[in-house]
């Protein structure tokens, strides 16, 4: 299992639009058609990354419950599916389903949305508040495959909690770990 850590994502960065296909119910959407009221979360993520895997159930619980405080979460897969078929989009609809996602799963077929997030790694997550300016890029916690540390999502719930309370983001943000996205 290669371990890439997610890049530099400045606080303060607007978050880049998008137009993808959402595999759950094969329509596009844009980034202003998910976005929540209160604030976004945006995961890179695929089927068969373990590290991904390892937190799908911890990621269905942080869609739900700060869905009720109005801050959505949006999924994104951007791996190259010829290399790697089992993220193929009819795939991520089953993934999906299986999961019970409450959120879109959306195909990057082009990688230029994965590009211009200068996402790195699958699981990889960035928040957004209201303005779709960016208050947070790291990681869920510090639980991975293996490590036997919970999971429990502290990072970004820390995060998410502080954008509620408006108050500044987090200084100390620690980056994600996951597979390296599947270029192309």
């Amino acid at each position: 299992m290669a371990r890439t850590e997610s890049n530099e994502f400045k606080i303060g960065t607007k978050a880049p639009d998008f137009n993808l296909l959402n595999t759950v119910d094969n329509k596009h959407y844009t980034l202003t058609d998910l976005k929540g009221e209160k604030g976004t979360i945006i995961l890179f993520i695929c089927n068969h990354c373990p590290f991904v895997i390892h937190v799908n159930e911890q990621l269905v619980r942080l869609a739900n419950d700060y869905k009720l405080k109005e801050i959505n979460c949006i999924a994104i897969s951007a791996n190259d599916i010829e290399n790697y078929p089992q993220d193929a989009p009819h795939l991520m609809k089953k993934v999906a389903e299986e999961n019970q996602y409450p959120f879109p799963y959306l195909y990057d077929e082009t990688q230029a949305i994965a590009k211009a997030y200068d996402a790195a790694c699958t699981p990889d997550f960035y928040v957004f508040d209201a303005n779709l300016k960016s208050v947070y890029h790291g990681q869920l916690d510090s639980s991975r495959p293996g490590n036997g540390k919970p999971i429990t999502g502290e990072d970004i719930r820390n995060a998410l909690d502080n954008l509620l309370d408006n108050k500044p983001a987090l200084e100390n943000q620690k980056p994600s770990v996951g597979c390296g996205i599947k270029w192309k």
